[in-house]
């Protein structure tokens, strides 16, 4: 893919899980990357260059977006499980800095914005098995309702601004780097669970499935929206297929060799029942199709935890 067009590319939230994988897949690529987040990387130091700040404060955002070609916006303050708590913080953090993100981008000349929203609760619950970027959008969370507005105003700033820019609705990544407190990442607290003999919780009877997506094909999908004109669309990437928190069970005890220790709790009124995304918009835009199966994954990601388990979070 010739990225000839991007000199320098910033990714705010770039320390995170996503972040960490899009940054080393971009310096494979001979770009140089600017990463904004709290934290400096260690393992990146002298790769990259940093900028240390909150994406919430616009002094230090600016400075970070000045100079650069392109953005890929990952930050967040909110967890769809706990962002019905306090759902003014969500809006006045993250969409409030969204839309700042995007005020600054265009005055500052930057060539295209990628933003990282959610294909899990963007639609709330569905009415079909596989679904389109045209099923209607009704979330059950703030979470979902925050990186839907986002969504608007990045084809708001298109109109106004010629700002290119597109959202890729994520489903459930996991892979190398995903934090396993961070209270997300089912196979990964899974994986690290049965590497450290530790109980599994699950909230409900283990039916609710979702669409789990191994990190590098969420990476190679970033990168490509950088290859084609964007107008402010939104792009489900997913796996086009949905797994069981049972059936994850199975492919984990089937990749690991052991037998996993399984607790149920009680449902959770923030869990859709059911997500998986229809991915050909995807496919057709961008060239685009997922590379690893769910075992897969599972076997590179356990693998992973296994070679790194004394340095994971």
């Amino acid at each position: 893919m010739d990225l000839g067009n991007y000199k320098k590319i910033l990714i705010i939230g770039g320390a995170g899980f996503i972040g960490r994988n899009l940054a080393e897949a971009l310096l494979l690529r001979e770009v140089k990357v600017r990463i904004f987040d709290r934290k400096p990387l260690e393992t990146l130091r002298g790769r990259c260059e940093f900028f240390e700040g909150d994406f919430t404060k616009p002094c230090p955002l600016e400075k970070a977006i000045c100079g650069c070609d392109a953005i890929f916006h990952l930050a967040s303050t909110a967890l769809p499980k706990t962002s019905n708590e306090d759902p003014i913080h969500d809006i006045s953090t993250n969409l409030i800095s969204t839309v700042r993100i995007l005020q600054i981008s265009a005055k500052n000349g930057i060539k295209k914005i990628v933003y990282a929203s959610s294909g899990g609760t963007v639609y709330g619950i569905n009415s079909v098995p596989l679904i389109p970027e045209e099923h209607p959008t009704n979330p059950i969370c703030s979470y979902g309702i925050v990186k839907l507005a986002a969504e608007k105003y990045l084809k708001l700033f298109y109109r106004l601004h010629g700002l290119e820019s597109c959202g890729l609705r994520i489903a459930n990544p996991y892979g190398r780097y995903q934090n396993i407190k961070n209270l997300q990442g089912v196979i990964t607290t899974f994986c690290y669970n049965a590497i450290n003999d530790l109980p599994i919780e699950i909230w409900g009877d283990g039916s609710v499935s979702r669409d789990f997506i191994f990190i590098d094909d969420v990476v190679d999908a970033m990168i490509r929206t950088l290859t084609v004109e964007c107008r402010g669309e939104v792009l489900n990437i997913g796996s086009g297929s949905n797994a069981s928190l049972r059936q994850i069970i199975e492919v984990v005890e089937k990749v690991s060799g052991r037998r996993l220790k399984v607790q149920y709790r009680n449902s959770r009124s923030c869990d859709v029942p059911s997500v998986c995304l229809d991915i050909s918009r995807a496919h057709k835009m961008i060239q685009w199709e997922p590379k690893h199966s769910l075992v897969d994954g599972v076997t590179k990601l356990y693998g992973w935890l296994e070679s790194a388990k004394d340095n994971v979070c």
